[in-house]
């Protein structure tokens, strides 16, 4: 049995690769659940509340794949990054509702930096954990941080790249975890791509621009992933020929913020919301309509 399971949701598409970085270091066994497909999802539909929005239940469903496959999932609760920067109730009650769901070991760490609590020190007690030294560890995580310097560095110089493109650009603002899911938002980009769009991503600029870029938008506003996000159209809106809102239903913070957003930008933009019964098809027309609008050519 493999040691530590990583579900392939929320989290890991803003941690999973410095996970594995870290874990590999340390020579821990790990699995990561596969791409989401419709047993995953469904599994999730059917463990998960009504009121829960569609990448919390997708997120449940790869916690239930993973759960005899490992000896703990590392489920983390992640707060706050300072005051005005907090993150969705969901992240902070992740850990409570997977433990009260399934009958599993937990592997757990808190970020809240309002309480000094920070992902080196959630990192150095996964390792204390799993027994490994604190000369192994403090190696292991330097190793892991080093590495995801150098992979974000890259990708915000990607995007900054993309700016530049003579083909039409369109800006995708959303979470990561919505974005590259198999099943919320990769086909939208897969569409795109064959359309020859230049995609920009919100979350693959550099947060600590855009995150003080948003106040352009909403002073107010004090969800840290939304704030990224806002940002990021404030960087991006004057080489951009339009923007796409994607959001899964009911989110929250979301529904809140794009609504901030669409009001206040002088762009073009398509809203798509997601939830279990939405069908790529009706998605599809309402792109082809919007590339039409832009002047995007179409790929027959």
């Amino acid at each position: 049995m493999r040691k530590i399971g990583i579900p392939r949701s929320l989290f890991y598409y803003y941690y999973g690769n410095l996970w594995q970085d870290f874990f590999d270091a340390l020579k821990i066994d790990y699995i990561v659940s596969p791409i989401t497909n419709k047993e995953i999802m469904e599994k999730g539909m059917k463990i998960a509340g009504s009121e829960m929005c569609l990448s919390l239940k997708n997120y449940l469903g790869h916690i239930d794949y993973l759960k005899d496959k490992c000896e703990y999932i590392l489920v983390p609760r992640i707060s706050n990054f300072k005051n005005d920067n907090q993150t969705c109730t969901n992240f902070w009650a992740i850990y409570d509702i997977v433990n009260n769901l399934f009958e599993t070991k937990i592997l757990n760490y808190n970020i809240d930096i309002k309480k000094h609590q920070t992902l080196k020190k959630g990192l150095f007690k996964i390792g204390k954990i799993l027994n490994k030294s604190h000369f192994e560890i403090k190696k292991a995580y330097h190793y892991a941080i080093i590495k995801e310097k150098k992979r974000l560095k890259k990708n915000h110089q990607i995007n900054q790249n993309k700016l530049k493109s003579k083909k039409t650009k369109i800006l995708i603002t959303g979470h990561p975890y919505n974005l590259y899911d198999e099943l919320i938002g990769k086909e939208i980009i897969k569409y795109l791509n064959n359309n020859q769009v230049e995609i920009i991503y919100s979350d693959k600029f550099d947060p600590k621009i855009t995150n003080k870029l948003s106040k352009k938008i909403s002073k107010d506003l004090y969800f840290k992933y939304s704030k990224d996000n806002l940002g990021a159209i404030v960087y991006s809106q004057d080489k951009i020929d339009g923007i796409i809102f994607i959001s899964a239903f009911p989110c929250g913070p979301d529904s809140l913020a794009n609504e901030l957003a669409m009001r206040k930008i002088d762009k073009p933009y398509l809203n798509i919301v997601i939830d279990d019964s939405t069908s790529f098809a009706g998605i599809e027309t309402r792109l082809e309509s919007f590339l039409d609008m832009l002047g995007g050519k179409l790929n027959d």
